[in-house]
C-alpha cells in the first residue's frame, strides 16, 4: 500500500468516525452504511480530481513478509 492509498484509507476512517458521532448513528447496519457511503465519497473525489484510483495503484512485487524474511537471512549471514 503506498502512501497515497494509506492517506486515502486513514482520511476516510476518519471521515466516518466524525459522522457517525456527529450524527448519533446507531446501529451497526447504519454505521456500515454510513462507512460505505464516505468510502463512496472519497473514491468520488479522489476521481473527480484526476487522482489515481486505489485499484489502478502500483502493488509492490514482494510482500512486507517477504522482504523481511530476506534482511532476517542477510543478518543471519553477516553474523
Amino acid at each position: 500500500m503506498g502512501s497515497d492509498e494509506l492517506i486515502a484509507n486513514l482520511f476516510r476512517i476518519s471521515q466516518t468516525e466524525q459522522k457517525l458521532k456527529r450524527e448519533n448513528i446507531q446501529g451497526e447496519l447504519n454505521a456500515n452504511q454510513t462507512h460505505y457511503k464516505v468510502g463512496a465519497k472519497v473514491r468520488e473525489t479522489i476521481k473527480e480530481l484526476g487522482g489515481t484510483m486505489p485499484e489502478d495503484m502500483l502493488t509492490p512485487k514482494k510482500s512486507l513478509k517477504e522482504l523481511e524474511k530476506e534482511k532476517n537471512i542477510k543478518k543471519l549471514a553477516s553474523d
